[in-house]
């Protein structure tokens, strides 16, 4: 399934939950937004494809919005370790496929992870941002905010550019952006005009947002 297909919702809409809706949404994903706290789901109301004030503790709400038809449950809910325990617990008995955690400190992860969990994430700066991007593409590995329109992109390698030299890609003239360097092996390669790619690189890609969206699209399908 074409990862642009995957729905998803996002439950705890503060700064790093609200982060990953406004990305979502704004790549268009189907996103759903939940939080039990009416004033914050009031904001993305008119970004995420739905939002519900809805207490996530409680399994026939969660059972009653359909969360078990989700592909992918985002927990960013923030302070609340026992909330946070809790509702993992609850989308796992429902039957959630996939459920990523935002987790506060070690003992949080680990508990995270003994419960079901299938991945998680540790609060830092531009997080939402990054884990959006990365449950939207196969390619990106990770993903840096320079400002509202560029970002540096860690992307792996594929398909129609396996086995071919940067010159025969001509990727700058072609999708605006830069191949800045490539990973290759556990070491860093400059690229030069002849460089070939391949299998397993990843490639450090610098530009605009909506030019790197292009590349990774293209190369998802072609």
């Amino acid at each position: 399934m074409d990862k642009k297909d995957t729905t998803f919702a996002v439950i705890g809409c503060g700064q790093f939950g609200g982060s990953v809706v406004e990305e979502l949404a704004r790549q268009g994903a189907d996103v759903l937004a939940i939080d039990c706290n009416e004033e914050v789901i009031k904001k993305y109301v008119n970004i995420a494809t739905q939002a519900i004030i809805l207490d996530s503790t409680d399994e026939e709400a969660l059972r009653s919005i359909g969360i078990r038809n989700i592909d992918h449950v985002i927990v960013g809910i923030g302070q609340n370790i026992q909330a946070s325990i809790l509702t993992v617990l609850l989308l796992k008995e429902i039957g959630v496929n996939k459920v990523t955690v935002k987790v506060v400190n070690d003992y949080h992860k680990k508990v995270i992870l003994k419960i079901g969990a299938d991945s998680v994430i540790q609060p830092e700066k531009d997080t939402g941002k990054r884990l959006a991007h990365q449950m939207l593409s196969d390619f990106v590995l990770d993903y840096l905010v320079l400002s509202d329109t560029y970002s540096i992109v860690e992307l792996l390698a594929a398909g129609p550019i396996i086995g071919q030299t940067l010159i025969d890609l001509n990727i700058p003239q072609r999708f605006g952006i830069n191949i800045a360097a490539i990973k290759r092996n556990y070491n860093i390669v400059v690229p030069q005009a002849n460089t070939e790619i391949k299998e397993g690189d990843v490639l450090l890609v610098i530009g605009e947002n909506k030019d790197i969206s292009e590349f990774d699209h293209w190369l998802l399908h072609s």
